[in-house]
């Protein structure tokens, strides 16, 4: 969100709208929490989820009625709800879900999983809140969320149209292929694919928006620029092991990357996935989730909370290339996805230079190939 409200988020609107949609969410967060209590769980992320989602539900009455400031009540709401997706995130990783099936239909809810979304989206409500920010400039920040959530997932689906294409002249010559070069080639097709999709998208997304190639970020890197290629290495790599060395201390698991697997059945596929990963991988993702959305939502959101939102999208989007496990340990991963990606987003935040995240981003993966190669071939 914006460090203030915008000039022209005024508009017709009440003082407790938004304190109104922060108790209903608080609310869903508080009730599918208590579910798990109510099936006898007894565990303490469980019961500290419900006592942060009751906080956060309070703040918003209590701001409703008059009873606190919005620079109090918002960010107390908007901490407590990051502290129940927190909280949520390690009961799902843990096995506690609270799975119900709705009546008549052969459909089982995670309703801890619900509460993990929704306090999400209550904490964007508390950033909102304590902001300032009227009904107007909410619904314009979700109406662009929206669309730019359907642009990144739209990156992902693109390449299942692209590759199927790109693969046709490569048909005839299958059946004298190994099953090692075949391999290969898929790897190649697919990811020529993915660029292509990728690329797709963005012009579409160009015209729709009247946009043009002057909203691309792309020069030579400076010297400083350079440091911030080799310092921002750093921090990932960085990033990673402390978020590891988190996640290991208080027992939770994640999964592997779909790449770990081939790894461990092809090794020699990852000699393929390094150049592709500077050349392909690093730079289309980059241009699609840095510079298109993360840099569409300075329209709206302030730098920081577009890097953050932007980074939300990064994370979202990964959840096929994590689905090796459960849904706690999926969620765990993509937890350190978000955390690369704002190290990404602040990389291009700071540099406005669409080369510099994607070679960071690029290097980062060609490293983690060659290691892959390195433990299994």
């Amino acid at each position: 969100m914006t460090e203030t409200a915008r000039a022209d988020d005024a508009g017709p609107i009440t003082s407790d709208v938004i304190p109104g949609i922060g108790t209903a969410l608080a609310g869903i967060t508080m009730v599918a929490m208590l579910v798990p209590v109510r099936q006898g769980v007894d565990d303490l992320a469980v019961w500290a989820g419900v006592g942060f989602a009751v906080a956060a539900v309070l703040a918003f009455l209590v701001r409703r009625h008059g009873g606190l400031e919005r620079t109090i009540a918002g960010p107390i709401a908007a901490v407590s709800s990051v502290a129940v997706v927190l909280l949520a995130g390690y009961a799902l990783n843990q096995g506690i879900t609270a799975s119900t099936s709705l009546p008549s239909v052969s459909l089982s809810i995670p309703l801890v999983f619900v509460a993990f979304v929704t306090a999400g989206l209550t904490a964007g409500v508390g950033v909102a809140e304590s902001l300032g920010i009227g009904l107007v400039g909410f619904k314009r920040r979700a109406q662009q969320l929206a669309v730019l959530t359907g642009v990144g997932f739209a990156g992902l689906f693109a390449p299942e149209v692209t590759t199927p294409i790109l693969a046709i002249p490569v048909i005839p010559f299958v059946e004298s292929l190994s099953e090692t070069e075949l391999l290969v080639v898929s790897q190649v097709v697919a990811n020529l694919g993915m660029a292509l999709g990728t690329a797709i998208i963005v012009v579409g997304y160009f015209r729709l928006t009247d946009r043009d190639r002057s909203f691309l970020d792309l020069r030579l890197p400076t010297a400083r620029e350079v440091g911030w290629t080799v310092a921002g290495l750093i921090v990932l790599f960085g990033a990673v092991f402390a978020i590891d060395f988190v996640m290991r201390t208080v027992g939770v698991e994640g999964s592997d990357h779909a790449t770990t697997q081939q790894a461990q059945e092809r090794p020699e596929l990852m000699l393929v996935m390094i150049p592709i990963a500077i050349l392909v991988i690093g730079p289309f993702e980059e241009l699609l989730y840095r510079n298109v959305i993360q840099k569409s939502l300075y329209d709206t959101f302030s730098r920081a909370g577009a890097v953050v939102t932007a980074s939300v999208i990064f994370a979202a989007v990964h959840v096929s290339a994590y689905a090796t496990a459960g849904l706690g340990a999926v969620i765990a991963s993509l937890g350190t996805v978000f955390g690369l990606s704002l190290v990404l987003g602040t990389i291009y935040e700071r540099t406005e230079n669409l080369v510099i995240p994607a070679l960071v981003h690029g290097l980062y993966n060609a490293l983690l190939f060659a290691n892959l190669y390195t433990l299994y071939g």
